[in-house]
């Protein structure tokens, strides 16, 4: 069975941080996948759709415990905060 965009994306742009204080609120994880699709070259799906692609997948987005790593959130910090950068 062909593995799904939401699935590679978890597995290329998070991490899981179990011991996180501060794990990645909702809209914090939906823009981290934007910018993963983006630099993708794909189309980001609509929040409503990611959110029961992620809650199929076993990720509760209101208390995520992942991490985000990767090109995908260095250009999601960079795009967010453009002082930053």
């Amino acid at each position: 069975m062909a593995t799904s965009h939401f699935t590679k994306f978890l597995d290329e742009a998070t991490v899981p941080d179990f011991d996180t204080d501060c794990p990645l609120s909702p809209d914090c994880l939906y823009g981290l996948y934007v910018s993963w699709c983006f630099l993708h070259g794909m189309i980001p799906q609509p929040d409503v759709t990611f959110r029961a692609a992620m809650h199929r997948a076993g990720v509760d987005v209101h208390d995520s415990r992942l991490r985000m790593v990767g090109p995908a959130a260095a250009d999601y910090i960079l795009s967010s905060y453009p002082a930053a950068a």
